[in-house]
């Protein structure tokens, strides 16, 4: 067969001169070209360049002919990954022919079938920004634009992007795009890519129409796209997104997973009353209920939401964490741990070497006031220990009174409060057993008891209110410390729920000259945690009229840096309701002014992930200050309760941290420890625990003792051995350093938190919902530890109770529809970011099958192993009801 010339001359005849030139340019490659081209892509290529020939003719009949069967070329070609469908390769040297000859004819059906052909061609040959692919869209017939295949459905998506941006930058309208979007959308929706329809109508401003075309098959998929999507989104287009995802979830009768949204959201305008009254199912509004108390939010239940009186009575059961405390010891019987452990079983003093057991004879009342704690922590919730609730006839040293007094003044105060944290959550043994200590003529005593009432009640809400009853009768009294121990006492207990009386009470303080400054500031930090998020401006004044009155030496002290914690509390996560008052605190002295307007931004943005806040605090942290200046140490605790939201924030914000160990100033340095432990609270992360434990032996003592302490936080509930470890050799090797001693002693009681049940990650709900009585809870403790040696170590240590707001049981226990537990087989792993991914894949990886109740560690889920029941709620995490499936 002749080489080339045959198929060349054979076309000649009717092929007129455009394609000429392009042969001329490079006849050599061209002519290797053409003899790599197969036998039937030649005819191919030529039957392409006949068509384009006669989609010129003057003919009408003969140019649709040709503009048809290029059409039916190129739609029914396939392309692989790598490579471009081959019409539109063949027809890339005629796209500037067509084109201008498409500009010569006249208003036809014609020139709209033409417009389709060039708009599909423009995908691979029009030139950057030119848009060219959507103009001749515009122009063209009106057909199903899915016929031309999915990349080109996708470029269009990319140009009205671009087109919608320069349209509204020019002030032009853009209805005219509307219509092509909503079938882009459609396309997208039927062939499961819905985070592109996504973020084409998020990027069109038209995210409303989502819900009209998503449908029962992926309206799940869309949902966890936009939520997750949410994160990374700027105000005020992140809450449009989540809103949309409410109605999505409650158009298709998904009310649990709407709850979630109506409790991120936080929004009182979508009612959760409206999720209750969606549905008549019991059960379900029993679930509700448990969520909804697992997030601490205080609802009351009214006749909409339950007519019945008994069951209006059982949810609200429910919403008060009645069940907490049994649930918690049904998991403890359980992984049977109900033997109560005592401070000597933490230490493990025979595993250290030498020196360390000798070290127990210093200074004895700090260590046995270390040991009142450990003792708290780790039974925490057990209703048993082996210090203050083991009866008397025991050995001598059991007796609770014995141990009551091997304690000095404020140490008693922190041991009487203790049995608060050993019956916690059950209100009823626990006020029995504390009324005792009320009698008492031991101020300290006296003190301890009433801020124990406040931790039994923590979280445990009952109708006849007796925590307010019993504490609001000692406000009265003359002592600073019963005082003290009375309004945090308050404050623990009524955290989040906003209560009037409460207010009242304590804002009666604030506004009396004559009350001591200690008092002053614990009472503003109850104000803080009982109208935590509230923006309530009566209190924000009041606070802010005791900063400003402040004297000289009073600004001096280091518990001040609290009052301005509180004012933050009041606008935990609502970013922008706090400008109004960070404005008025530029107004006061000099020594707070900087402190105030850091705290109030960190904590008006904690949980927001909003990048732009991380950086000023980050400008912050660069300069140099002169000595006297603290402000930098709440903005590096800031820079971690603002990227704290999202994994990929918090992996950054680590590493921004590190490098501020290096090169900061001393005020950072002490701080960068609390930060990390915020940031990895009881998920302890290899990297961050080595940082913490090289940290932990550094040579100024303020970072070694927050480093300690974080490694205790960091480990919190987790019985984590190497932290442990670590801990045992630091007891040690600070056996003489009494301050470093205690810190070691706590973060010990820390880690084995519960006996290893508890969290103190503020995060629930597969790390959706962050709770902010929790999280309020831990910032006034870490702005505590900020300055350990006054507060802390100082006579304050009982504020370290204070944590009691973030401890939850890290348990799954399912049970059935009357509430008892049912033991079910339930898979365990890792979790698996399932976002945009196409199909069903598997959300958890590495998991083992076991049957519950069970424990569920920082980054894992579980999912049902049975098709035996059905979950009433999408994420397996604390109580679970279970009701059996009709088809198992």
């Amino acid at each position: 067969m002749p080489p080339r010339e045959d198929p060349n001359g054979g076309a000649s005849p009717s092929e007129p001169a455009p394609p000429q030139p392009a042969k001329a340019k490079g006849k050599k490659k061209d002519e290797n070209k053409d003899d790599d081209l197969s036998e039937e892509d030649q005819a191919l290529k030529e039957q392409l360049e006949l068509y384009v020939v006669r989609a010129q003719d003057p003919d009408p009949g003969v140019q649709k002919l040709a503009l048809e069967s290029m059409r039916q070329e190129i739609r029914s070609a396939t392309s692989s990954m790598t490579s471009v469908p081959k019409p539109l390769k063949f027809l890339r040297p005629h796209y500037g022919t067509l084109k201008a000859y498409f500009e010569t004819m006249p208003e036809s059906e014609l020139k709209k079938y033409m417009a389709d052909i060039l708009s599909v061609l423009a995908l691979t040959m029009s030139a950057e920004g030119e848009r060219e692919s959507l103009k001749y869209r515009m122009i063209g017939s009106e057909g199903d634009i899915g016929s031309w295949g999915h990349e080109y459905v996708r470029n269009l998506a990319g140009e009205i992007a671009q087109e919608f941006q320069k349209r509204q930058d020019d002030g032009m309208t853009t209805d005219s795009l509307k219509e092509l979007v909503e079938q882009i959308v459609s396309f997208h929706m039927k062939h499961n890519a819905e985070p592109e329809a996504v973020d084409l109508l998020m990027e069109v401003e038209k995210l409303d129409l989502l819900v009209k075309h998503v449908d029962s098959t992926n309206y799940k998929r869309t949902c966890l796209y936009l939520t997750s999507s949410s994160k990374y989104l700027p105000a005020p287009d992140d809450m449009s997104a989540l809103k949309i995802a409410f109605e999505i979830y409650m158009k298709f009768g998904d009310f649990a997973n709407a709850l979630r949204i109506a409790l991120l959201l936080d929004d009182k305008s979508l009612e959760l009353k409206q999720i209750f009254t969606a549905t008549d199912d019991f059960h379900l509004k029993k679930q509700f209920a448990f969520i909804i108390a697992r997030h601490g939010l205080s609802t009351d239940i009214d006749d909409d939401i339950a007519a019945d009186e008994n069951e209006k009575e059982a949810l609200q059961d429910i919403i008060s964490n009645i069940k907490l405390s049994e649930g918690y010891l049904t998991l403890a019987r359980d992984i049977e741990v109900m033997e109560p452990k005592s401070p000597e079983d933490i230490y493990k003093v025979h595993l250290i070497d030498g020196r360390g057991a000798t070290s127990s004879s210093l200074d004895s009342a700090r260590q046995n006031l270390a040991a009142t704690f450990v003792n708290a922590f780790v039974n925490a919730g057990f209703g048993q220990d082996k210090l203050m609730t083991a009866p008397s006839d025991s050995s001598g040293s059991g007796s609770s009174g014995n141990w009551l007094f091997k304690n000095k003044e404020h140490g008693k105060a922190s041991a009487a409060a203790s049995l608060g944290m050993i019956l916690l959550w059950d209100s009823d043994s626990g006020l029995a057993q504390l009324d005792k200590y009320l009698h008492s003529n031991d101020i300290h005593v006296v003190a301890g008891a009433l801020l124990g009432i406040g931790i039994v009640s923590c979280g445990v809400k009952s109708d006849c209110d007796p925590a307010f009853a019993l504490i609001s009768e000692y406000f009265s009294r003359d002592e600073s410390i019963i005082r003290i121990g009375a309004i945090l006492g308050l404050g623990i207990a009524y955290a989040g729920s906003q209560k009037e009386e409460v207010r009242e009470n304590l804002t009666a303080f604030l506004s009396d000259s004559q009350v001591p400054l200690e008092v002053l500031v614990f009472a503003a930090i109850s104000l803080g945690l009982v109208f935590v998020g509230s923006c309530n401006e009566e209190i924000a004044q009041t606070i802010i009229c005791v900063l400003m009155e402040r004297s000289e030496p009073e600004l001096a002290e280091p518990i001040i840096r609290l009052l301005p914690v509180a004012l933050g509390l009041l606008y935990l996560g609502k970013q922008e309701s706090v400008e109004a008052t960070a404005e008025v605190s530029k107004t006061f002295d000099e020594k707070i002014r900087n402190y105030c307007d850091v705290t109030l931004m960190s904590l008006a943005y904690a949980g927001t992930g909003n990048v732009l806040k991380v950086q000023k605090l980050l400008g912050i942290c660069s300069e140099h200050l002169e000595k006297g200046e603290t402000h930098q140490g709440p903005a590096v605790l800031g820079i971690s309760l603002i990227s704290m939201a999202e994994e990929l924030g918090a992996e950054m914000a680590v590493r921004s941290l590190e490098r501020l160990l290096q090169y900061g100033e001393q005020n950072i340095r002490r701080a960068v420890p609390l930060a990390l432990g915020l940031l990895c609270i009881s998920n302890p992360k290899v990297n961050v625990m080595d940082t913490m434990s090289r940290l932990s032996h550094d040579a100024d003592a303020e970072v070694s003792m927050a480093a300690i302490i974080s490694l205790g936080l960091i480990g919190a509930g987790t019985n984590n051995a190497r932290i442990a470890g670590m801990l045992r050799n630091l007891s040690s090797y600070y056996y003489k350093e009494a301050g470093h001693l205690f810190c070691v002693r706590i973060a010990q009681g820390l880690v084995h938190l519960g006996k290893g049940l508890l969290t103190l990650s503020p995060y629930h709900s597969d790390r959706f919902l962050l709770s902010p009585i929790a999280l309020a809870g831990l910032v006034t403790v870490l702005h505590a530890c900020l300055d350990m040696k006054s507060i802390i170590l100082g006579k304050y240590h009982y504020m370290l109770y204070i944590l009691a707001l973030a401890m939850q049981p890290r348990m799954l226990l399912t049970v059935d529809e009357d509430l008892k537990p049912l033991s079910v087989p339930v898979r365990v792993g890792q979790a698996v970011d399932v976002v945009g991914q196409a199909g069903r894949p598997k959300t958890i990886t590495g998991f083992q099958t076991h049957s519950t109740p069970v424990l569920l560690a920082a980054g894992e889920r579980a999912e049902l192993a049975t098709e035996k029941y059905l979950p009433l709620t999408p994420v397996l995490e604390g109580f679970v009801i279970l009701r059996n499936n009709p088809d198992g």
